[in-house]
């Protein structure tokens, strides 16, 4: 556990010793806030909520999230610094959970940086906090589960736009796995076990019922089972590719 938060805290650091931490979050911070109020119509809702805020959080991890996620393993990879990573005494499992633990942290950090919204709302009126706490918590988790997706795909190739453009696709089916033009394209064809299990696979089902608040332990297990998965998946593909 200690070499895992080692290689957490270093490259936590290199993200801010860099420009694409300042620039990821101020664009995380005029979206949410251009959404929230403008193309959420916060205002013309006449409620005082974070609804608008966490609906459209899907959509913006499905391109922000891979932007940061592409850079994990690929830019290792291409550097050759991966064969350096390899020769140091910590685990495949340390490298894989460090690199991850410091890209959800970063994210955590932008998406806390978003309180100036949850005080407007407070001033505005009296919105139900605990709600408020639980879609934060409900979206930290799936911007986790965007980049454990992120980080397998990255590890598999050396181009950071290839990464970047699989994974947005991949995000994608997982969003819409739930919406009804999915279900009923399943639906004409496929047992009504199969349709269940795809729309239990999709993130906005899940979300949405953490963003109105009900923290349902499932959907919880979901998140981390997705994000375990991926992971699991991210250190196969490093092992297969040091020994090929």
């Amino acid at each position: 556990m200690n070499a895992t938060l080692v290689i957490a805290k270093r490259e936590l650091h290199s993200y801010f010793s860099t420009p694409l931490a300042y620039v990821f979050i101020v664009i995380f911070l005029m979206l949410t806030a251009s959404f929230t109020f403008f193309l959420g119509g916060f205002f013309e809702r006449g409620q005082a909520d974070l609804s608008p805020f966490f609906n459209f959080h899907p959509w913006l991890y499905l391109f922000l999230v891979p932007a940061l996620s592409m850079r994990l393993w690929a830019e290792e990879r291409k550097s050759g610094t991966i064969e350096l990573l390899m020769t140091l005494p910590v685990s495949l499992k340390s490298l894989v959970l460090g690199k991850y633990l410091a890209a959800w942290v970063f994210t955590g950090i932008a998406l806390l940086l978003t309180f100036p919204i949850w005080i407007t709302v407070n001033y505005l009126g009296a919105p139900d906090n605990g709600v408020i706490v639980t879609g934060y918590l409900g979206s930290w988790f799936m911007a986790g589960a965007y980049l454990a997706i992120g980080s397998c795909i990255s590890a598999a190739t050396k181009n950071q736009v290839i990464a970047f453009i699989i994974t947005v696709v991949v995000c994608f089916l997982f969003v819409v796995s739930g919406f009804n033009i999915v279900l009923d394209w399943f639906t004409r064809w496929a047992p009504d076990s199969l349709v269940d299990a795809v729309a239990a696979l999709s993130f906005m089902t899940h979300f949405q019922s953490i963003a109105k608040g009900v923290l349902d332990l499932r959907d919880v297990f979901y998140f981390l089972i997705v994000t375990l998965g991926w992971l699991l998946a991210t250190a196969i593909v490093i092992d297969m590719k040091k020994a090929s």
